[in-house]
């Protein structure tokens, strides 16, 4: 560990807090989570309590490159949020912007394609199978008549 502390690290193209322990500066970047920050650290072989601001730049690019390529250094295939992308055909992991850019360009696709989901993502209603009787209303309040109050005094 080195002496210097920083306290701000830029990972994957994220600002990151360096008085945060590892494992949970990690799950802070958009598209890693608990389990596979968790699963870098073993492979770098960093203690997760360690606070990110201690650590020296080497281990600081090894976890980025281990980000860029999970699959080659032994990270499984169940634990990338596209474990098989129909474009590809084998895994791959997208974090920050590169997944909120993904993730449009897919709910695009299903609306060009006019899919159920793609229909039910354009007319900004439940995508999920959740009911929509009561619950998922913007505004006012539906099929509800409030009483009229007795005027006093008249």
């Amino acid at each position: 560990m080195s002496k210097e502390f920083r306290h701000i690290i830029r990972i994957a193209d994220t600002d990151l807090d360096g008085t945060l322990k590892v494992s949970h500066a990690l799950s802070r970047i958009k598209g890693i989570g608990m389990s596979l920050a968790n699963a870098i650290l073993r492979k770098v072989g960093i203690d997760p309590n360690v606070r990110l601001g201690y650590l020296p730049e080497e281990r600081v690019k090894k976890i980025e490159e281990i980000i860029k390529s999970p699959l080659g250094h032994g990270i499984p295939s169940w634990m990338l949020n596209r474990a098989k992308s129909p474009e590809a055909g084998e895994g791959l992991h997208f974090v920050g912007s590169d997944l909120i850019l993904r993730t449009k360009m897919d709910v695009d696709l299903m609306k060009q394609i006019k899919s159920w989901r793609g229909y039910r993502h354009a007319y900004g209603l439940k995508v999920r199978g959740q009911k929509t009787r009561t619950t998922g209303r913007a505004g006012r309040a539906v099929g509800v008549k409030k009483k009229e109050q007795p005027s006093k005094g008249k």
